[in-house]
């Protein structure tokens, strides 16, 4: 197990020295009531006072519900400013204007609201000149389990190097809600939509790979087939580690 009191004095350490050499004044990401952009917000309002979270629903009912929810009891217990977007009029309109030029597959609907997110971010950070925090793990790079120029695309990501089981550690040793560790974990693209039960493998398992351990050979294959085929999604986001 990693020293968490160790690792938080270096994060917040990292992403002030973040803020001083690019001259920004503050810190914006994507309050989605889960696990890793809790743990993003509580490193970042650690780092710098003036942190932002962003609410920003997009179709799914537990968008407005669970996640939002979760999200406002992290915002109130770490004292981080929370704003709210309602994205999907926009992803409405979107879809409308998309009509008679093509057919939307599953794969590109589902990619719609990542982008349309840090579309989103991006606009607060510029008007106000913020960095955006970025919210990935390492399990979820390794096997490309993220939207490219969506949640992929960000200024710095603290928590880059950090596995699932990792950021479950890192998240009790801060005291963070109960609420988002306890609760499976969920992107909220859809209702009813788990990780794991899309990526047909547990994060464990992802872990065990990623650490030299042996898991089930089936659930293996489909985890070296993930990381093979989403190569080209991490060329893209080297530079946002932590380090």
């Amino acid at each position: 197990m990693r020293n968490y009191e160790l690792e938080t004095k270096e994060r917040v350490a990292f992403i002030q020295n973040l803020l001083k050499t690019s001259g920004a004044k503050g810190i914006v990401f994507g309050n989605s009531g889960g696990k890793d952009s809790a743990l993003v917000g509580i490193l970042c309002k650690m780092a710098c006072d003036n942190t932002i979270g962003v609410l920003l629903p997009c179709a799914s009912k537990r968008n407005y519900g669970l996640d939002a929810d979760d999200g406002r009891v992290l915002a109130e217990q770490f004292g981080i400013e929370t704003r709210l977007v309602d994205l999907t009029p926009v992803r409405e309109a979107l879809l409308g204007e998309l009509q008679g030029v093509t057919e939307p597959t599953p794969m590109a609907l589902t990619n719609i609201a990542p982008r349309l997110r840090m579309t989103t971010l991006y606009a607060i950070a510029a008007s106000e000149g913020l960095l955006v925090a970025g919210t990935g793990n390492r399990s979820e790079a390794y096997v490309g389990y993220f939207t490219k120029w969506g949640d992929g695309s960000t200024d710095f990501n603290p928590i880059a190097d950090l596995t699932v089981t990792e950021i479950y550690e890192f998240l009790r040793y801060l005291n963070a809600p109960a609420c988002i560790i306890d609760k499976a974990p969920s992107a909220g693209l859809f209702d009813g939509q788990t990780d794991e039960d899309d990526m047909g493998v547990t994060y464990a398992q992802i872990d065990a790979v990623i650490n030299g351990e042996e898991i089930p050979p089936e659930k293996a294959a489909i985890i070296e087939r993930m990381h093979r085929n989403s190569e080209h999604k991490r060329i893209g986001v080297q530079k946002f580690k932590y380090v």
